[in-house]
């Protein structure tokens, strides 16, 4: 599919990401250097979270949304087979010269979470860290991963706290979110900030649940990530303090349920 074919949304974003892919080439880069799987802006460890299955050795993934695939980079550490897909071409560069580094070799395919060129059961975990969890249609991407997932397959995902996305402000230099909520939770779902290129997508609770359940999910966890006393960012958005009150981020597992015909 060319760039004109493509979603005006996975158009923007593409552009969006190719643009911002220089930034992310330092964490990319410490993440594939570390064993440690940690999660978000706040770098908590998947050993207190829990959010993966106990055993990934043996198993299919698919990352949707790779950048740099630093999460693939871990699975395949553990055992797993995974597989990469993202929509910038800059960030799979990265992704590919890291790889190259390590020496460790996965596929990693340019293209768009919502349509993946595999077939249906491919994969045992669906993941994806920010990436498709905010940056792809929810209603496309979700029923997709379902697609790819064999029965029992779960999906986890990580994007920002919905108390987060209705109370920061629009605006880099407006401050991080706040203590008032500043646009409404019903009908969320796109969202363009002013100035910004690229196009994010975020769900209310009720809205999620029930998109998940129709997409064959049943709902195993929500995870309001709480970071650690003495954690910092450099993410303008967001305050420590703020997101020790609030979750600023939040993981979703769920599993495709088995289908008795």
């Amino acid at each position: 599919m060319t760039d004109d074919e493509l979603p005006e949304h996975v158009r923007r974003n593409r552009q969006a990401w190719d643009e911002m892919a220089p930034q992310y080439v330092p964490h990319g880069e410490r993440s594939w250097a570390t064993d440690e799987f940690t999660w978000g802006i706040w770098g908590v460890p998947e050993a207190a979270l829990r959010a993966l299955p106990e055993v990934v050795e043996g198993k299919d993934v698919i990352e949707l949304g790779c950048g740099t695939a630093y999460i693939s980079a871990w699975l395949a550490r553990r055992g797993a087979r995974p597989v990469g897909i993202d929509n910038s071409p800059k960030q799979l560069e990265t992704a590919r010269r890291l790889q190259s580094e390590h020496g460790l070799h996965f596929p990693l395919l340019l293209g768009n979470a919502e349509q993946v060129p595999y077939p249906d059961a491919s994969f045992d975990l669906a993941i994806s860290e920010y990436g498709a969890a905010i940056w792809a249609d929810p209603y496309r991407w979700i029923p997709e991963a379902s697609r790819l997932l064999r029965p029992g397959g779960e999906l986890v995902f990580l994007g920002n706290g919905v108390l987060f996305v209705l109370s920061v402000p629009e605006n880099e230099g407006e401050g991080p979110a706040t203590d008032r909520l500043l646009r409404p939770y019903f009908g969320m779902n796109r969202f363009e900030w002013p100035g910004e290129t690229g196009v994010e997508f975020h769900l209310g609770y009720g809205d999620m649940i029930r998109l998940l359940r129709r997409s064959g999910f049943e709902v195993l966890d929500l995870i309001e990530v709480q970071p650690p006393e003495g954690a910092t960012t450099n993410d303008p958005f967001n305050d420590p303090e703020w997101a020790r009150r609030w979750p600023s981020e939040e993981i979703w597992r769920a599993r495709k349920v088995e289908r008795v015909e």
